[in-house]
């Protein structure tokens, strides 16, 4: 195993070792983390991240305890405001943290609950049938991380105070006396995220925010949520400058998830294949848990499944998911064989084929929920697995019955999925022979590197063949390779599969990275860490730039999610004084310059890349010493769908829509 050489290093692998072979290691260097140190410790275990989506990860946590009041039909009322300063506030109308003393600790209950890892009311007891928060960590890791805490609970009348310090009690629970008028029960914590833990950023965004609280509104029907952002402009998030002072939305779906897949479709402006939303639930036999599911199919290529165990939106699916999923796909063809829809000598529809324009909400609750990780990404619970797959072989197939137009729209839809998948797989078999016939299997403009360690390679894919050839030209040959494309590719978002293969600007760029698409994609199979796309700073280099994200994003979205996708930044113009030469990226940086220099000096504005020589490219564009690049992340994935459907589909005005409402947040410069 490689020892970290400095603590940048150490830094990267978690702190994993504490010391160098060659120094002294016995008993004396194990290290005893006491309380909530083990959190400010390794925080990333138990947040994800101390970047943008950790910080945004406490606001979810002291929610998701409010929310669980809800659950337990406690709570009808949450608000959360974000205060001067980015400081978050969260009340609820809920019981109230219980602030009697907890025998086993001694201390009140509301100090245990902020004070020490795995301690709530979600162990047992009968407090919480269904929860989010069953780690019992949530509010204490939020303590931990923060600069200061403070809680207020209204008990019996009485108003109850405590503040903590970077999770240190810093005073006892006080009795405040008699609760202010209108408080008559509920919690309230007020908290300031630890700018040494989150050295990022400790700004909070509002749209990310509202996305979350909204998700919460829709899966727990006729609860009000109200999220208010009272900092000055200067407080917030860069991009979100433009609003007005004071910005406050509520919440309130009574049509729980049903309304949610019709937000969904709306936002995405898809046509319905059919108006009524399918929707239906049930109850495990031995009442420890439930599924509800909502439904609807629209004319898009894309499904779009969402799945939530307890109100937490698993993004890495689990057994509610993979049950849906396999229950959904033989229902269809069992229905499809009863109704003479499949003929005998017909193959059977795919999960793809049935799934292909889905919108899909699933939410179940599970009284001893089992995920994956204090982030929760993934469901284990087994036993939700056969309640799944029974609603769904039920209350499916009673409805395709019933409606059966609904069911021919569906069916013909599913049809001609499954014949562009026929299509799609004889394509696929043709490249392969034409691959397997070539002396070389690589695209004949590819520019290979010499490495074959994907930790250390990087393919730049650059528009048109005279950057190509700067590029080739200014690279280091060791760990870079470059690949020309010239002209517009095909818009994946208004093609299936089967036009994907054979297409003369999408399979080199397929080929070069090794990995396949669809069913086929396979990221061990990537061939470089780093997939840079390089374009020109101009409307048809913005243009190619979207193109190939879309098409990453729909065929390929492990290489996105994974964070191996890159935009190269090359700059604007070029200043020339003298024999010396300043690279600017945007026109307030070129006056900058200009305005430094003085008088005397040439400015150059690249019309695009390939009016850089190779020096050039590599001592501003390519250099990893000093180049900069953007990495591209999915931070919500329904917003992604969302923004790839309405900028790279059919319909035009819901485009239109988009760009107007968006035209004042977009940075020209770029």
């Amino acid at each position: 195993m490689k020892y970290p050489e400095n603590q940048e290093q150490l830094n990267d692998l978690g702190g994993a070792f504490e010391a160098a072979p060659d120094q002294e290691y016995d008993g004396d260097q194990i290290q005893v983390l006491e309380g909530l140190e083990a959190v400010r410790k390794r925080p990333g275990m138990y947040i994800g991240s101390t970047g943008p989506r950790g910080l945004h990860h406490l606001v979810y946590e002291i929610v998701d305890n409010a929310i669980d009041e809800a659950l337990a039909g406690a709570c009808d009322t949450i608000v959360v405001r974000i205060l001067p300063g980015n400081i978050i506030y969260v009340s609820d109308n809920g019981r109230g943290i219980p602030v009697g003393v907890q025998h086993k600790t001694g201390l009140p209950a509301v100090t245990v609950v902020f004070t020490i890892l795995h301690a709530g009311g979600k162990f047992g007891g009968g407090s919480y049938k269904v929860s989010g928060g069953l780690h019992g960590v949530g509010a204490s890791v939020v303590n931990a991380l923060s600069e200061w805490l403070e809680v207020e609970v209204v008990h019996e009348g009485q108003l109850y105070y405590q503040r903590f310090e970077r999770g240190h009690a810093v005073t006892e629970l006080e009795n405040r006396g008699p609760a202010p008028e209108g408080r008559t029960r509920g919690s309230v914590v007020v908290f300031k995220a630890d700018p040494e833990i989150f050295k990022e950023t400790t700004t909070y965004s509002y749209e990310t925010l509202q996305t979350r609280l909204r998700e919460q509104a829709f899966l727990n029907a006729g609860v009000n949520i109200q999220l208010i952002d009272e900092r000055p402009l200067k407080d917030r998030d860069p991009e979100e400058q433009d609003t007005e002072e004071t910005v406050s939305n509520t919440y309130c779906y009574a049509g729980g998830i049903s309304q949610f897949v019709e937000y969904l479709n709306e936002k995405k402006a898809a046509e319905t294949v059919h108006p009524e939303i399918i929707r239906f639930g049930a109850e495990a036999a031995d009442g420890n848990s439930t599924a509800e599911i909502a439904m609807q199919y629209t004319d898009s290529y894309n499904e779009l499944i969402l799945s939530f165990a307890n109100n937490i939106h698993t993004t890495d699916g689990g057994t509610h998911e993979d049950g849906f999923k396999r229950s959904l796909t033989r229902v269809m063809n069992d229905y499809a064989r009863k109704y003479n829809i499949l003929k005998e000598t017909d193959k059977n529809l795919s999960g793809e084929d049935v799934r292909e324009g889905l919108t899909c909400v699933i939410s179940v609750k599970v009284k001893e929920a089992q995920f994956e990780g204090q982030t929760k990404a993934k469901l284990g619970n087994t036993e939700i697995t056969s309640l799944v797959n029974s609603l769904v072989t039920e209350k499916m197939m009673t409805f395709l019955e019933e409606n059966p137009a609904t069911a021919r729209a569906i069916f013909d839809k599913a049809l001609t999925a499954s014949r562009a998948r026929e299509a799609a797989r004889k394509a696929r078999e043709l490249a392969r022979r034409k691959t397997a016939l070539e002396s070389n299997s690589l695209p004949g403009k590819l520019a290979d590197c010499q490495s074959r360690d994907p930790e250390e390679t990087e393919i730049y894919i650059v528009e048109g063949d005279s950057a190509g050839g700067s590029a080739k030209g200014g690279r280091d040959r060791k760990f870079q390779a470059i690949l020309p494309l010239w002209g517009k590719m095909l818009n994946v978002e208004k093609a299936r599969l089967d036009k994907v293969y054979g297409n003369e600007k999408l399979m080199p760029v397929v080929t070069a990275l090794g990995t396949g698409i669809g069913e086929d994609f396979d990221i061990a199979k990537l061939r470089y860490g780093k997939v840079i796309i390089m374009a020109d700073a101009d409307v048809d280099g913005s243009h190619i730039r979207t193109l190939l994200l879309t098409f990453f994003f729909r065929y390929m979205r492990p290489l996105v999610e994974q964070g191996h996708v890159y935009l190269a930044q090359p700059p604007l113009f070029r200043i020339t004084k003298g024999r010396r030469h300043y690279y600017a990226y945007s026109d307030p940086e070129r006056d900058r310059i200009m305005a430094e220099l003085g008088s005397g000096y040439d400015v150059q504005r690249y019309k695009g890349l390939g009016e850089m020589d190779s020096d050039q490219l590599w001592e501003t564009t390519m250099d990893p010493a000093v180049r900069t690049m953007r990495r591209v992340e999915v931070e919500d994935a329904v917003e992604a769908d969302k923004v790839f459907t309405v900028l790279m589909g059919d319909k035009v005005e819901p485009r239109r829509d988009f760009i107007v409402e968006n035209a004042q947040k977009a940075n020209w410069d770029v």
